[in-house]
């Protein structure tokens, strides 16, 4: 069983409408909810693979009832520590005859103290027969820095590797407790340098590169005959690119994959997600021997 941990999930509420009026009473043709937050699209993303996931982490009131609900309808089992506030909500307004979207996002819940308590209890009662957890996404209010520090801890003294997608004070604090992967947000994050010995993925414009006790890898979708391809990370990248390259790393992980295995996988999934993050397994079975990878350098 893999678990992902989402802290900070969101419901997202997609409207559409003819047309958007500000300050006017507006028609809304069609209304969809999503389940959102890295961590869970990272758990959709393995359920289609057919791999065993639990999508745990934080959420309450109406709008976390709705999250279970829809995870559930996906497939993806969930087992979120409930609080008292309610999750937040994304609300996302098309406007079907401009194109244009405006999107409205409500802070995230306060988090108590209690909570916490129960949600580490809850956490560590899943890790018995887990083979991997994902720590994915940002910190709601009220939880200290340190948290993705002491779920790591409590995983890798487990014997459970850790895979942590995060960034900022939160990345550095679960960096030093020796997950078995971390994945900066950004290329412009402070690098944690390896500093818990696991080893550092870098998504960029030439590739994605991964820094390993080996030395250092690098791999690519080839380019295609104009000299153009998936193979960075960026603007003109899906929404779910980062969420498909964080799931790729799981199986291996788990399975202790070779870091070339590992990397064609990872690339492939990331580069071959639909635009709305869903995996194509057509698009990835074809993109998949096109992925080169060098390495290791030291």
């Amino acid at each position: 069983m893999i678990v992902t941990v989402t802290l900070n999930p969101a419901l997202r509420v997609n409207y559409d409408a003819e047309r958007l009026e500000v300050g006017r009473a507006n028609q809304v043709s069609r209304v969809r909810y999503q389940a959102g937050g890295r961590g869970l699209a990272v758990a959709r993303l393995l359920r289609t693979f057919g791999h065993e996931v639990v999508a745990a982490g934080l959420a309450g009131g109406f709008a976390g009832e709705l999250i279970r609900a829809e995870l559930a309808r996906a497939g993806v089992a969930s087992q979120f520590t409930r609080i008292s506030a309610e999750s937040r909500r994304v609300v996302r307004v098309s406007d079907t005859a401009t194109g244009l979207v405006t999107r409205l996002a409500e802070p995230p819940p306060y988090i108590t103290t209690e909570e916490l308590g129960r949600l580490a209890a809850d956490y560590r009662g899943l890790l018995d027969g887990a083979v991997a957890v994902v720590l994915s996404g940002s910190l709601p209010a009220g939880l200290p820095a340190e948290t993705y520090g002491s779920l790591t801890s409590y995983a890798t003294n487990a014997g459970v590797p850790v895979i942590l997608d995060a960034g900022g004070s939160a990345l550095l604090h679960g960096a030093a407790r020796g997950p078995a992967v971390v994945i900066p947000e950004t290329a412009s994050e402070p690098q944690p340098a390896r500093v818990g010995g696991g080893s550092v993925v870098l998504p960029g414009s030439d590739g994605v590169r991964a820094l390993t006790d080996a030395g250092e890898w690098l791999a690519r979708v080839k380019p295609d005959q104009n000299g153009s391809g998936p193979a960075g990370s960026g603007a003109d990248k899906p929404a779910g690119f980062r969420a498909a390259l964080v799931a790729g790393f799981v199986p291996g992980i788990a399975l202790a994959w070779s870091w070339p295995d590992m990397l064609r996988h990872a690339v492939a999934l990331a580069a071959s997600v639909s635009l709305d993050g869903e995996a194509d397994l057509r698009a990835y079975e074809k993109l998949l021997p096109e992925v080169t990878v060098t390495g290791p350098r030291t």
